[in-house]
């Protein structure tokens, strides 16, 4: 038996060795006339994992002249190295060189080469090509090199290359490395305030066919249960108000839409995609925690988290979990990570980029995806994607669904079989958060990630920090990194608007949280970072509304054309405050004097002044006037919350003095005198009558 195999392997060896034949001159020519244009494709690889020597594998794939030319002369062969890559590193260097020079050196004949006949201009050509891992002299398990290249007269033209991974029973068994996939479901913000007005119509397009939210309720509807999936409540939110019928803003104002039942269907279909499946919700409008701690927005993360977590449980009909976070870019740096730490869901696992939680030291294998993380709030772990995974559920350029599903075989093959390796590691894939997925490809990479004997798959909550872990050099945040965020510019007005529309729930009876909440949040989303201009107009439009919110409470009878008459150098002058908010308020009213020489002011509120919806309340503000002064003054009356806050601009009133009543006390002091000096006549006079009367009576009786 062992004859049989030697003699199997050397004759195997001499039907492969490689050929290279002399082109005639003329094929030269032709080289390089065709050398851009005509193109080699492999379409299949079967089976895709080779386990025995002996198991025929079958590739095949299409030659498309677009030379312009016919061509003659042309084969179609299999390039192989017999030696197995020892790292993923050489994997990366042999991609990225797409040279025909860097080629495997052996070609095959036989099975293995095919010649093709004729190919006329803008022609296509099937081929099909055989080998075994023993005529490739493939002999342990590992990850080795083939391509497979259009030649004329055997001079090479165009190749494409992947890998071939042989996986026969090893002496040793392998660790089954733990691979967990998180998949966004995150937009942008689609309107503004909480109103059904919409910055633009993009969803309706995004739902329906090939667009882009309608591939990613595809592969929910198709991935195994063990995917995480990171949710944006605020896209859920924007459709559920589409369901209603909705309007959209144009340059010349506004244009109704009818109610979207597409965009109910899509929510339902994806409630059942994900019933079973583990689900995070992102904070609300997915802000820009980093930029948010660096700009002094400290409340907003927490309240984004508290928003994101109701909204996806309302609409999605389950529970969701709120305690994991992936933010902007997967990177963070220590004040964010201390706001997520501190907020009231306490955020206990993060996922991060490779870049911002690189490894203490260069590693030969590829390292755990879990850390841990210290933060103000407590521990917190970090689980690093793979970079080079998560390319694969979102190439940068158009590939093949066969290339990425060799290249991610071989990359887990090859991280399962780094020496020194006998615990096993945990992976994590995540694409970039607002992705535009392939869905044939991403569920292909999902089915074949099943399928793998060196691959489990798990969902993210359950990777945690153990022995196979590795140190890690910290978080690491650079200026490159600062400078993507949005700005303290863009974030100023930002911050205006919130500290406003905080105020709004403030001053309220209940003192609820600000209805602006969600708006605000919409305003500090991370995507505006490539779009700052749709941005700040989202910003306007919200400090707009909370603007006409504020001024639903107003002070009656301001202005400097309506004065206020204070009769005399002392009195009271009342205050009016209309309410017209559709809520109790209860505030406190500042009076100040503008000018203290001339008028002062003695009002101290002991308790808020409560007013009901549509009602208006007052209070009386003693006033003094300078003695001996007349004319108009004026006063600062600013609203307050019951913190002290200024509620709306101060408004100022005038008040005009006349002096009247001391005059008016002079003039009734003279007159209660006159008065008694007359009644005193009287009676005297009366007397003196009586007594001449008296004395008149006697001579005559």
């Amino acid at each position: 038996m062992i004859r049989k195999t030697a003699l199997l392997a050397v004759l195997s060896a001499a039907l492969l060795a490689p050929t290279l034949a002399a082109a005639p001159s003329t094929a030269a020519t032709s080289v390089q006339t065709s050398r851009q244009t005509l193109s080699v494709a492999i379409t299949a690889i079967t089976p895709a994992v080779p386990r025995s020597p002996t198991d025929v594998i079958k590739i095949s794939g299409t030659v498309r002249n677009d030379t312009g030319a016919d061509m003659a002369g042309l084969q179609v062969r299999l390039r192989y190295d017999a030696l197995k890559l020892q790292d993923r590193a050489a994997m990366d260097a042999y991609m990225s060189d797409q040279s025909t020079a860097t080629l495997p050196v052996n070609v095959s004949t036989r099975n293995s080469y095919m010649d093709l006949q004729p190919l006329a201009a803008g022609g296509t050509a099937r081929w099909e090509i055989q080998a075994t891992p023993v005529q490739l002299g493939l002999r342990e398990f590992g990850v080795y090199k083939i391509a497979v290249d259009v030649a004329q007269y055997r001079v090479p033209i165009q190749a494409e290359r992947t890998f071939l991974t042989y996986a026969p029973p090893t002496p040793q068994k392998l660790p089954r490395t733990r691979l967990a996939v998180a998949l966004p479901v995150i937009d942008q913000p689609h309107r503004a305030t909480d109103d059904p007005v919409f910055v633009d119509d993009k969803l309706s397009q995004a739902i329906a066919g090939k667009g882009r939210l309608a591939d990613l309720l595809r592969i929910a509807q198709s991935a195994p249960s063990s995917v995480t999936w990171f949710v944006d409540p605020s896209l859920l939110d924007d459709l559920n108000t589409m369901v209603k019928g909705y309007k959209v803003k144009t340059k010349d104002g506004e244009q109704s839409r009818p109610a979207a039942p597409a965009a109910g269907q899509w929510l339902q279909e994806l409630r059942t995609a994900l019933a079973a499946a583990p689900v995070v919700a992102v904070p609300y409008a997915d802000p820009d925690l980093t930029a948010l701690a660096h700009q002094g927005l400290d409340d907003q993360p927490n309240r984004a988290i508290t928003l994101g977590g109701r909204k996806a449980k309302e609409l999605l009909g389950r529970d969701v979990r709120t305690t994991t976070n992936w933010p902007a870019g997967g990177l963070l740096d220590a004040d964010a990570l201390d706001l997520l730490s501190v907020s009231d869901d306490k955020v206990d696992t993060v996922l991060l980029d490779s870049a911002n939680l690189p490894v203490a030291q260069q590693l030969t294998a590829t390292p755990d995806a879990a850390a841990t993380l210290d933060a103000v709030g407590g521990p917190v772990t970090a689980l690093v994607a793979d970079p080079a995974l998560s390319r694969l559920f979102e190439p940068e350029t158009s590939t093949s669904l066969l290339l990425s599903t060799q290249r991610f075989i071989a990359e887990t093959a090859m991280i399962a079989a780094e020496p020194g390796q006998t615990l096993p590691r945990s992976l994590v894939v995540a694409p970039s958060r607002r992705w535009d997925p392939n869905p044939a490809l991403v569920t292909g990479l999902l089915k074949t990630a099943g399928r793998l004997p060196w691959l489990q798959l798990t969902t993210l909550e359950s990777i945690k920090p153990g022995k196979a872990s590795v140190p890690r050099a910290g978080l690491t945040y650079t200026d490159q990194n600062r400078r993507e965020e949005l700005s303290g510019k863009y974030l100023a007005p930002v911050k205006e608007t919130a500290e406003r529309a905080q105020l709004t729930a403030l001053i309220t009876a209940t003192r609820t949280q600000s209805t602006f909440d969600a708006a605000v949040l919409r305003a500090a989303s991370s995507a505006w970072r490539n779009s700052t201009r749709m941005g700040r107009s989202v910003t306007n439009a919200v400090s707009k509304a909370v603007t006409e919110r504020v001024d639903r409470i107003q002070i009656t009878g301001a202005g400097p054309d309506r004065p206020r008459t204070l009769a005399g150098s002392n009195g009271v002058v009342p205050i009016s405050v209309k309410n017209s908010s559709g809520a109790e308020i209860r505030l406190f009213i500042d009076v100040r004097s503008d000018d203290q020489k001339l008028l002062q002011v003695t009002f101290q509120q002991e308790e808020p002044l409560s007013i009901g919806p549509g009602q208006s309340g007052t209070v009386q503000v003693p006033m003094n006037a300078t003695p001996g002064t007349s004319g108009d003054a004026t006063v600062t009356v600013q609203l307050r919350t019951a913190e002290g806050k200024a509620y709306g601009k101060p408004q100022r009133l005038t008040i005009r003095t006349t002096g009247y009543t001391g005059i008016a006390s002079v003039i009734v002091g003279a007159g209660l005198t006159v008065m008694l000096a007359a009644v005193v006549t009287r009676v005297l006079r009366r007397r003196a009558e009586r007594r001449r009367a008296g004395s008149a009576r006697k001579p005559g009786e």
